[in-house]
């Protein structure tokens, strides 16, 4: 219940009641709300202009915020060096070892290939540094695609390699009689006078004169895919090299082998004799590849030199009688 406030009539002589005028409440009301107003705005201005007071919690998750930037930045220049290493290894793995083993080059498109449909990094957005998250993330996933197709590629070249190894081992590339002075090719590959048969016919491989008992080589590693007595070429063996390589030895005296054993390029397989349709002791040599006969001369790399080799192909080319 408020005062009663009264004055001292001088007048009258008597006391009287203190009566307040209704405008002038209402003058002391918008004072006060005006007052109020200003306050609070004078507050806010002082509020803004001083230094923000963060809580231990926010200053705690200012500094990881700064942190995972910093983690970030060194996490995009580890994968820009990354990517220059992976660039140097893929132009080597296309124009050198893709070259050497005669296989086709992986395409740009195949190895820089993106990641198209839906929208992969949605969950990203919406923060302060989602430009960054997403573009990060992104480039890591261009960077594992690209190891994952040229971990691929160097497994088809390490298989590549093996074969390559195999290859090399298995093609016939030495004489396959001892003929360190070059004078036991006797008749060369092509059209020959048969001496038994009296007329011009297909040579199909080379004949090496030697005396009966001469050891007999396998040109290549392989396995005897037979050794046995047969009409034209006598006691016969050919070896499976593989790759689609075969090698025929004829007119032998003895078998060194059996069918089905495994052998290694220049070890003993037979003897030479005059077996079959052969009118004197030699080895008649063919190689075939994928079925068809090729001439001999073509594989001698292993044990000639360019001198060695130039006079066995002109021997080979004279138009003599062959020795069966």
């Amino acid at each position: 219940m408020s005062k009663v406030k009264y004055y001292y009539d001088s007048e009258t002589l008597s006391y009287r009641k203190i009566e307040h005028k209704k405008g002038r409440k209402l003058g002391y009301a918008l004072l006060g709300v005006t007052a109020s107003v200003l306050a609070g705005f004078l507050l806010l201005v002082v509020y803004l202009n001083l230094p923000q007071i963060e809580t231990p919690k926010e200053k705690a998750m200012r500094r990881e915020l700064q942190n995972m930037e910093l983690q970030y930045e060194v996490l995009n220049k580890k994968m820009t060096q990354a990517q220059k290493v992976l660039a140097e290894v893929q132009n080597r793995d296309n124009n050198i070892y893709r070259v050497y083993f005669e296989a086709n080059p992986i395409p740009e498109e195949q190895r820089k290939a993106g990641f198209g449909g839906i929208n992969r990094y949605k969950d990203l957005e919406g923060y302060d540094n989602s430009e960054l998250i997403m573009e990060t993330a992104k480039r890591l996933d261009i960077l594992q695609k690209q190891i994952v197709v040229q971990s691929k590629s160097l497994d088809e070249i390490a298989n590549l390699a093996e074969e390559k190894e195999k290859l090399l081992t298995a093609i016939p590339a030495i004489q396959p009689v001892k003929n360190e002075n070059l004078k036991r090719m006797a008749s060369g590959y092509g059209m020959r006078m048969h001496p038994i048969l009296k007329y011009r016919k297909m040579h199909n491989g080379m004949d090496f004169s030697a005396p009966t008992g001469s050891l007999v080589y396998a040109t290549g590693d392989a396995v005897v895919k037979k050794a046995q007595r047969t009409t034209g070429f006598g006691n016969l063996v050919v070896l499976d090299h593989g790759f689609g390589y075969e090698t025929y030895y004829a007119h032998l005296s003895e078998f060194k082998v059996r069918r089905g054993q495994k052998v290694k390029r220049g070890e003993i397989i037979a003897e030479v004799g005059s077996t079959g349709l052969s009118t004197a002791p030699h080895l008649h040599y063919e190689v075939h590849k994928n079925g068809k006969v090729v001439n001999p001369i073509n594989f001698y790399h292993g044990d000639l030199t360019a001198e060695e080799y130039d006079i066995m192909l002109n021997q080979s080319a004279l138009e003599n009688q062959s020795l069966d």
